[in-house]
């Protein structure tokens, strides 16, 4: 008699045989995930230097837009006279002459260089040397180190928490045990044939370093004046830019008054410059300065101070068509439209 080649199936047999078959799935599954074991992504937390702001971004305070710097030196060119370069650059002749050592106001050649700025400036002497250049140093702003102190100083440093070794620190896969059952061995098979999920973390952002706004200008106290009109009568010629004498003319009577527009020092008085015939300058500060052009009859002396509404000259028509005052307001020696600060008729 021959015995069967293959044994009837039996339960005993068909649970080994599971069981067999479980085991395998789990050996597949642990290796599996130790060959794609994915490491925890780290999220590096540590202060970061703030990058130093360039000393070019810094604002710095501006000028007012229709003043300009006063150049240091001047050359004197073909038709000039020291009254007249006193004139546009808006100083006194005699400190013109005192600050270049000419005995004779009169007496200026072509070609020579002039100091147009007061000893001791800055801008003067670099011009002096024949550089130009002003050099001053800079101000920087030193860098923020990691620590969270400015280099070079005293400040301790803060300790900064210790980076884990990612080969050391385990974070998944997590073992759970789970009672047998045929829908944990699916869900088990399932996760070893699903990829694994990789989370990516985004670097915190830093906010960039704000730049400090320049401070807004504040004007001088000397640079606000109360001007008043120098004469009665019709304006007949107003400003303009291409005009030889820049200013305004008022018409009127010989021997009307003419008054100061506002308080200061006489710094020139004749008839030097030509265009204007006998001619008043008076100085009101660092910054402005008027003239009052044409009279017949001066009355006041260089040097001397004069009020706001002091009678200064009588009107006339010397180097002119007309009986007029021509009158202009200078600022750093720039002509400038008397109509905006004089006050409104």
């Amino acid at each position: 008699m021959r015995l069967p080649t293959r044994l009837p199936p039996t339960p005993r047999r068909d649970a080994v045989r599971a069981v067999r078959a479980a085991v395998v799935v789990l050996v597949a599954v642990l290796l599996v995930s130790c060959v794609s074991r994915t490491r925890a992504p780290i999220d590096d937390r540590t202060a970061k230097p703030i990058p130093p702001v360039p000393p070019s971004s810094i604002g710095s305070p501006q000028a007012p837009p229709d003043i300009e710097a006063k150049p240091p030196s001047y050359t004197v060119k073909r038709g000039d006279t020291l009254y007249q370069i006193a004139l546009d650059h808006g100083l006194d002749y005699r400190d013109l002459a005192a600050w270049n050592a000419l005995a004779d106001p009169n007496k200026i050649s072509v070609g020579q260089v002039l100091r147009v700025t007061a000893p001791g400036d800055t801008a003067a002497a670099s011009a002096a040397s024949g550089t130009g250049v002003t050099t001053t140093p800079l101000k920087t702003v030193p860098p923020v180190t990691a620590a969270g102190a400015a280099a070079g100083s005293p400040q301790p440093a803060a300790a900064a928490p210790a980076a884990r070794n990612p080969d050391n620190y385990k974070s998944s896969p997590k073992a759970v045990k789970e009672p047998y059952s045929e829908q944990a061995m699916r869900e088990v098979a399932r996760s070893a044939q699903a990829p694994p999920e990789v989370v990516a973390t985004a670097p915190a952002a830093v906010a960039p370093p704000r730049a400090t706004p320049p401070p807004a200008f504040e004007a001088d106290e000397e640079d606000k004046l109360d001007w008043v009109w120098p004469a009665k009568g019709k304006v007949v010629v107003t400003f303009s830019e291409t005009a030889n004498l820049k200013g305004i003319d008022i018409a009127g009577a010989a021997g009307e008054p003419v008054i100061a527009s506002a308080a200061g020092k006489v710094v020139y008085v004749g008839n030097g410059l030509r265009g204007y015939g006998k001619l008043v300058i008076v100085k009101h500060n660092k910054t402005w300065l008027s003239a009052y052009a044409h009279n017949r009859e001066i009355l006041v002396k260089e040097g001397q101070q004069v009020t706001k509404g002091q009678k200064i000259a009588e009107m006339g028509n010397t180097d002119a068509d007309m009986v007029k005052l021509h009158f202009e307001i200078r600022r750093l020696g720039k002509p400038v439209d008397p109509a905006r600060y004089l006050p409104v008729s």
